[in-house]
C-alpha cells in the first residue's frame, strides 16, 4: 500500500480547517498550510494532529500546495480545499486508480459525482476554461479546476510548476499532458456551502497565460 499524505491549503477558514482534518483517515500524514490567514485558522490547525505550516503572508493557493509538498512524506500528495466543499471520506476512492496502477494524476470530478448540483456560474465557467485546456492538451477532461485531486509525488516534484495562485491547478495538467501523465476523473460529491466566487480577473489572465503560453 502507498503511503499518502494529505496537503491541505488554508487561508481564512477557521471554521472548517480542523473538521477537515478530524475526517481525514488516522492512516494519512495531513499536512495543513496556513497561507497568511487574518484569523484563527493557525490556531484551529494547531489543535489537531495535522502537521501545521505557515505563510507569514498570504502568498496564495499554488505557494501553498508547493510548500505542503515538499514537507510530505507519502508516495501519493492529496490536495483538498480546507473549506470542506469537498468530502476527505472521498479520498480512498481518489487514491485507488494510483494505488493500482491505473493513474499517475487523478481529479475529483465535481461534474461528475452522483449528486452534483453545481452552481449555474461556475458550471459555466468550469465548462469554458476545461474546453480551452482539451485543446491545448488534447484530453477531454471534464473538470480541470477541480481542487481535490491526487497525483504520485514523484511525478508532482518533476514538474516545473511556477504558479502561486489558482492557475497551479492548470498548470499541473498541462505538465501531466506534456509528459504523457495517465489522468483519471473520478466522481466525487461536492457540498456547495454559499460565499463568492472566488476567480479574480487576475486568476482569470494567469489562467490564459499558462494555457497559451507554458512549456513544461
Amino acid at each position: 500500500m502507498l503511503a499518502v499524505s494529505v496537503i491541505i491549503p488554508a487561508y481564512n477558514v477557521e471554521s472548517s480547517v480542523a473538521k477537515v482534518v478530524e475526517r481525514c483517515s488516522d492512516d494519512y500524514e495531513v499536512i495543513v498550510v496556513d497561507d497568511g490567514s487574518s484569523d484563527g485558522t493557525y490556531e484551529a490547525a494547531r489543535n489537531t494532529r495535522a502537521t501545521v505550516l505557515s505563510h507569514e503572508e498570504n502568498r496564495g493557493k499554488g505557494m501553498a500546495m508547493r510548500t505542503g509538498s515538499a514537507a510530505a512524506g507519502g508516495d501519493v500528495l492529496v490536495f483538498i480545499d480546507a473549506d470542506l466543499q469537498h468530502l476527505p471520506e472521498d479520498i480512498p476512492r481518489l487514491v485507488a486508480p494510483i494505488e493500482e496502477g491505473r493513474a499517475d494524476l487523478t481529479i475529483g470530478s465535481r461534474t461528475r459525482g452522483p449528486r452534483s448540483k453545481m452552481p449555474l456560474l461556475r458550471r459555466c465557467s468550469n465548462g469554458i476554461t476545461s474546453g480551452m485546456l482539451r485543446l491545448r492538451v488534447r484530453r477531454r477532461i471534464a473538470d480541470s479546476q477541480s481542487g481535490f485531486r491526487a497525483i504520485r509525488k514523484d511525478a508532482f516534484d518533476r514538474m516545473p510548476l511556477t504558479s502561486d495562485r489558482f492557475a497551479i491547478e492548470t498548470e499541473m495538467l498541462i505538465c501531466a499532458a506534456r509528459h504523457k501523465l495517465r489522468i483519471e476523473e473520478v466522481p466525487v460529491d461536492i457540498v456547495y456551502r454559499g460565499g463568492a466566487f472566488h476567480f479574480s480577473v487576475l486568476d482569470i489572465l494567469n489562467f490564459l497565460r499558462m494555457v497559451l503560453f507554458k512549456w513544461c
